[in-house]
């Protein structure tokens, strides 16, 4: 760990949700932070509440310029800043942006990944998303909705792949009504995936979206399609790895 952090702001994953998912590498900073921004109730409470932090500042609800104006302040003051982000920030953490108004003001930023709700989701399962002989690629998209006016799930469903929907918890009947793959294929929803409130919800294409809804899941839920969400049940073949 570098020693001298003048001007730097640390951006670090903080994991899908358990907190002991977050890496040893984020959890130094954490221990060592004067100030942590968070984002809000997508970060384990647990974890923010482990860190001796003297300032804490939850990013809910806060606009961007607030937000980089703090990070910007306290690190001009010497301050060493961590900014906590969920899951790993390269997915849909609304990073650029922050990171280029910080640059403008003449810091640097550094990033620490962190285990993505979507690599917690397969552990859920027991499986993989790339099964030989059942899918080689893994999608990662979203819906459109409020911030995205136009989304390609009916093209994206067309590859054979294994597709990992976020953001799409209020949207699956949308979602599930555009995909061209058959409507038997296994869709799994997984709600807060890795908390101890997590949640598994099995179907197809045809039904997931209605079992989602009678389950009572509206957000913090990720949508995973494809025949790699059976695990040992699908039609994989074994791999020359170990052949």
């Amino acid at each position: 760990m570098p020693g001298n952090d003048a001007n730097v702001i640390w951006f670090v994953g903080a994991g899908a949700g358990d907190p002991e998912l977050i890496t040893v590498k984020g959890r130094n900073l954490l221990d060592r932070a004067d100030v942590l921004v968070y984002a809000g109730s997508l970060v384990n409470p647990a974890l923010v509440a482990s860190s001796p932090a003297a300032e804490k500042v939850d990013s809910w609800n806060r606009k961007l310029d607030d937000i980089v104006a703090i990070m910007i302040d306290r690190a001009k003051k010497g301050k060493r800043v961590v900014r906590l982000h969920s899951g790993d920030s390269a997915i849909f953490g609304s990073i650029v942006e922050q990171i280029a108004e910080l640059e403008k003001a003449g810091l640097t930023v550094r990033i620490v990944p962190g285990v993505s709700s979507v690599f917690a989701a397969a552990a859920a399962l027991t499986t993989e998303y790339t099964p030989k002989g059942v899918s080689d690629t893994l999608i990662i998209t979203r819906p459109a909705g409020k911030t995205l006016e136009t989304d390609y799930i009916a093209e994206l469903s067309k590859v054979p792949a294994t597709l990992a929907f976020f953001l799409g918890s209020e949207h699956f009947s949308e979602i599930t009504e555009k995909l061209s793959c058959p409507r038997d294929t296994p869709a799994v929803v997984i709600y807060h995936a890795s908390w101890p409130d997590q949640q598994i919800i099995r179907g197809t294409v045809a039904d997931i979206a209605q079992k989602a809804r009678s389950a009572g899941i509206t957000r913090s839920a990720l949508l995973i399609v494809g025949h790699a969400v059976l695990g040992t049940a699908c039609d994989y073949t074994r791999s020359h790895l170990y052949s």
